[in-house]
């Protein structure tokens, strides 16, 4: 463990852009093992592209992306082995179902067969899937969707995780499960979440970051956030009507 690096997360410079659309301008910061980190930001400020910058499902135009030590572009296995994703809306073949779906994950992850059903219980324990299990994945609705990403995202054990949007589509009893679930899973790992609901932050989080037009412009703890008006909506509010 001496050996482990401290910090999970590093983006250093990291910058997306389409001809003259910046999506991710110049973004740096660094996340250590253990912490939890909401990632806020109005729709469009540039979470969702960050996170795949993160991961390796967009290359960057400049910059660099570090998991665990490993350059997700040139080490690119590595990370993988060390990123549970979770995007928003998938990614889930809806012909499957989870059964299948999370069997196809660990096979490809590689996971051999002993390990792979060991935590394929765990998961759907965890995630509350028993009743779904052989339902194709089309017909569950979002928030079984939801759980199923989940469950891939941890199939394999990540040290980090990244998750889009976690409590979409999820009712009130699921959110406050999910919500349970990130706190207890941020005890042993690192994870990076986006959201745009306040509450989701004080529930979970550790520390904030907040995008507007693709730049960070608040890195601190929720405490910190919160001190910087009469309440988090005005805070969130003045910060988006600001200029980066």
């Amino acid at each position: 463990m001496s050996d482990a690096p401290s910090l999970m997360i590093e983006a250093t410079n990291l910058a997306k852009r389409w001809r003259n659309f910046a999506a991710v301008d110049d973004v740096s910061f660094s996340i250590p093992r253990g912490q939890v980190v909401a990632f806020l930001g109005p729709n469009g400020a540039g979470k969702t592209t960050t996170m795949r910058l993160l991961t390796g499902f967009l290359a960057p135009t400049s910059g660099s992306a570090r998991v665990a030590g490993f350059d997700v572009s040139t080490q690119r296995l590595e990370a993988a082995r060390r990123i549970g994703y979770l995007p928003e809306n998938g990614p889930l073949y809806l012909d499957m179902t989870p059964r299948r779906l999370l069997r196809f994950f660990g096979e490809a992850r590689g996971m051999e067969s002993n390990r792979l059903a060991d935590r394929f219980g765990q998961v759907v324990a965890l995630c509350s899937l028993g009743d779904v299990l052989d339902k194709p994945i089309q017909k569950l609705s979002r928030g079984y969707r939801q759980r199923v990403g989940m469950a891939q995202a941890l199939l394999h054990e990540p040290e980090v995780l990244i998750l889009d949007e976690p409590t979409s589509g999820l009712d009130p009893n699921q959110i406050r499960d999910m919500r349970r679930t990130i706190r207890e899973l941020g005890r042993e790992r690192t994870i990076l979440l986006s959201t745009h609901i306040l509450q989701e932050v004080e529930a979970v989080a550790d520390r904030i970051l907040f995008i507007h037009a693709g730049k960070i412009v608040f890195d601190g703890s929720v405490t910190d956030f919160a001190a910087r008006g009469p309440s988090k909506d005005e805070v969130f509010h003045g910060l988006t009507e600001a200029k980066p």
